[in-house]
């Protein structure tokens, strides 16, 4: 199992953190491949912690459906099943327009400025191509709107539906400058959209945005 050592160390965390925000890193670049072991101990040396953080971190992970523990077994990285990813798609993408069509009517141009600059650096990060900080800013980019919206189900439920698909969405804004930059634009268009408050503008080109990364990769999965 090859573990990089020229990671980023993050400041001021638990090492149970620590531990999962790398791994989860790991695991959505791909340096941890579908269906890789997972040595806990091989994990421990590499981040400088204990066994006891890393299981912790891999028992978290389990809940976020990106490993699967068997007891008395291994631990292995979830593999990406196509089929399943687009059964996730379905309910965020329904979410996520309820909630615009709300965040239309409550948005303040503090907000709008907000997610103007949340698109700025989402674009920088797809021409510094940094695709995994580029996730991290689309990812503020849809929380910000469902805050707006107000509605703390919705942002429970699409948190755990987010998380499934991290890996899905990664290989998208993997892929050339011109097929990504197009996702900057639509995130523009959502804006312009909500500074007018044209609810069903904004929930037309959310859900767009949101399955473009599913329709990008039909049939390659």
């Amino acid at each position: 199992m090859p573990i990089p050592s020229d990671y980023p160390t993050p400041a001021r965390t638990t090492a149970k953190d620590r531990a999962l925000s790398q791994l989860q890193k790991w695991i959505i670049e791909g340096t941890l491949q579908p269906d890789e072991k997972l040595n806990d101990a091989e994990i421990a040396n590499a981040l400088g912690v204990s066994r006891t953080p890393v299981r912790e971190a891999l028992q978290l992970l389990e809940a976020q459906g990106l490993v699967q523990m068997f007891p008395g077994k291994d631990t292995r990285v979830t593999t990406i099943n196509k089929h399943e990813i687009s059964k996730l798609y379905e309910p965020l993408e329904a979410l996520h327009a309820v909630a615009v069509k709300s965040a239309a009517n409550n948005i303040q141009p503090e907000q709008i400025r907000q997610l103007r600059e949340l698109n700025l650096s989402f674009s920088e990060s797809i021409m510094d191509k940094d695709p995994y900080q580029a996730l991290k800013y689309d990812e503020q980019f849809h929380d910000l709107i469902l805050e707006i919206a107000d509605n703390p189900y919705i942002i429970s439920f699409c948190s755990s539906l987010q998380m499934h698909i991290r890996r899905f969405k990664f290989l998208f804004l993997n892929q050339p400058l011109g097929q990504t930059q197009t996702a900057v634009h639509e995130h523009e268009e959502i804006i312009q959209a909500l500074e007018v408050q044209d609810a069903e503008k904004a929930a037309r080109i959310i859900k767009q945005n949101l399955t473009r990364p599913l329709h990008e990769f039909e049939g390659q999965l």
